[in-house]
């Protein structure tokens, strides 16, 4: 077999007690490249991943993938290990070609979310000077609007949870974990280890930030795009957009009109707005499968002991995280965003309209922790438009907020009540936190159609089978969890330009091509790079 050029090797599913240190991993990694007759004194070992394996009560164990690098490129066959997987370690570097076009315009970035934060961090570290806008405020203005709301049930619609500095992501747990595979994701990672996130975000295998560092790496990195040479604008929505012969763009604008080389539109799945102006300005989009569901809260040590039994605390496993789902009635049910030590918070940017979200902190060290549930939803059960996905969405939120009392507090059940039929339960032992316990006590039947209250109702009977203690009576629920992901996909070629339109490109996951931070900042990455392989830099 030819040999070919590696970075280095990953040796995987090193299984370890939890009280044995990192080191002793990469040590049987080197035992285990050395078997396979590679030798270890030409690599550096540390660890790539490591993830819990509580399947075991009585036998949890840490399981860590080691990477094997060498100080730089060699020619070498992949090794074959015995007992363990080797399998070749991707370079996590950017191949960066510069085209020769020039531009006569900067290109702009619209939304200020992983994706657009991204997008415009390369092509500023790479002399092209974008323009990032967002309709919200900066860090510190986002944050005062917020607590506002949260406090006094004042909402602004253009600076909320889902619209300013950062994106939806903000201010939730910063989590980091991905199912898409893609070697951008160290990029990614180091990245915001660049701009002051804990380096074990490096090694975890379910990473996370925290929404309480993240604000000021999100911060950090707008100041760089300035310092770079870019512009950031704030208050600035995205109104229309206008082609002119010559390829440029331009963007009407909250603040005025904006000429660009290129647009890139990364506004966020809550943007229905823009949606609505890019179909009407003859734009391909399509509705596309979502989820609905609520927020489940549980005592955080009850999750912990559940999840690791006796070994619960221990500082080495961390706090408890699950992912639980089911499909068996063809549907689908399924925790997502578990937010272990964390809270519920207040995310509707529409008047009269209640969401709900999870959010931590780094430490993860609140009294509860909480998860969505979510349930499939097909085009079938609307009318299959990009509108109909929007207007499901929506009327579900003003039914919402009707049954939390009209003034933003937010329907609550307890688990108890969803599962035998009965409604009006207050809170007992596990205290709501969203906004601080300001809920009410509703039925869920008057907020979601059937389908999804029976499949809420069957997921948590068969994931009380999987985690012991998952529906106990007394664990709340609060309404409604409709933003999971955009419910709709603008189209893109393979050029990743909007389908039948010049330099417009949609990404990130309010154009559909993401689901969560990671993969929409690595969307953004992959639209800054296609730019970048055309203009030279300004």
């Amino acid at each position: 077999m030819a040999k070919v050029k590696y970075n280095g090797f990953i040796v995987s599913g090193i299984s370890l007690p939890p009280d044995v240190e990192d080191d002793t991993a990469c040590k049987i990694a080197a035992d285990e490249l050395k078997r396979a007759g590679m030798s270890p004194a030409r690599l550096r070992f540390n660890v790539y991943k490591r993830s819990v394996d509580a399947r075991k009560k009585n036998d949890i164990r840490l399981v860590y993938s080691v990477a094997a690098r060498f100080d730089e490129p060699m020619y070498a066959e992949i090794p074959k290990g015995r007992k363990y997987r080797i399998t070749a370690l991707e370079s996590e570097e950017l191949e960066i070609v510069k085209g020769s076009e020039k531009m006569s315009f900067p290109p702009l970035i619209v939304g200020m979310g992983p994706a657009g934060l991204f997008a415009a961090l390369l092509l500023a570290e790479n002399g092209y000077r974008p323009i990032i806008i967002d309709r919200g405020d900066c860090i510190a203005d986002r944050q005062k609007k917020y607590e506002t709301f949260s406090k006094f049930g004042i909402l602004d619609t253009e600076s909320n949870i889902q619209f300013g500095a950062g994106g939806a992501g903000t201010f939730s747990d910063g989590k980091l974990l991905t199912r898409i595979n893609d070697p951008k994701i160290g990029y990614v990672l180091r990245r915001f280890c660049d701009f002051g996130a804990p380096e074990d975000i490096l090694k975890a295998a379910k990473p996370h930030i925290g929404t309480d560092l993240l604000l000021g790496i999100v911060d950090g990195m707008l100041r760089k795009i300035e310092e770079l040479g870019g512009r950031v604008l704030y208050r600035t929505r995205l109104d229309g957009i206008r082609e002119l012969a010559d390829g440029s763009v331009v963007a009407q604008t909250s603040g005025g009109e904006i000429i660009c080389s290129s647009l890139l539109l990364a506004t966020g799945h809550s943007a229905r707005d823009t949606y609505a102006m890019l179909l009407e300005r003859g734009y391909a989009i399509e509705a596309k499968s979502f989820s609905v569901g609520v927020r489940v809260e549980h005592l955080r040590e009850d999750i912990d002991k559940a999840m690791y039994g006796d070994m619960a605390g221990h500082p080495r496993l961390g706090k408890g995280e699950y992912h639980l789902s089911d499909t068996s009635s063809g549907r689908g049910v399924y925790t997502f965003c578990m937010c272990p030590g964390g809270e519920v918070v207040a995310a509707a940017s529409e008047d009269g309209g209640v969401v709900v979200n999870g959010m931590s902190r780094n430490a993860r060290d609140g009294r509860n922790s909480n998860s969505a549930v979510a349930v499939s939803v097909f085009k079938s059960d609307y009318d299959g438009t990009p509108m109909g996905a929007i207007e499901f969405q929506r009327r579900i939120e003003r039914a919402a907020y009707k049954q939390g009392g009209a003034d933003y507090c937010a329907p609550m059940m307890t688990v108890g009540d969803l599962l035998t039929g009965k409604c009006g339960s207050e809170p007992s032992r596990v205290l709501p936190t969203y906004r601080s316990g300001l809920v009410r006590p509703a039925d869920f039947n008057d907020i979601f159609p059937s389908f999804v209250t029976e499949e809420l109702k069957r997921g948590f009977y068969i994931f009380e089978r999987k985690l012991s203690g998952f529906a106990v009576s007394d664990a709340v629920l609060t309404g409604a969890e409709t933003r999971t992901s955009a419910p709709v996909r603008v189209l893109r070629g393979e050029n990743l330009r909007a389908v039948g339109k010049g330099n417009i490109y949609p990404c990130g996951e309010g154009a559909g091509y993401a689901g969560g931070i990671t993969s929409a900042a690595i969307d953004g990455i992959r639209v800054a790079l296609k730019i970048m392989e055309r203009y030279s830099p300004a």
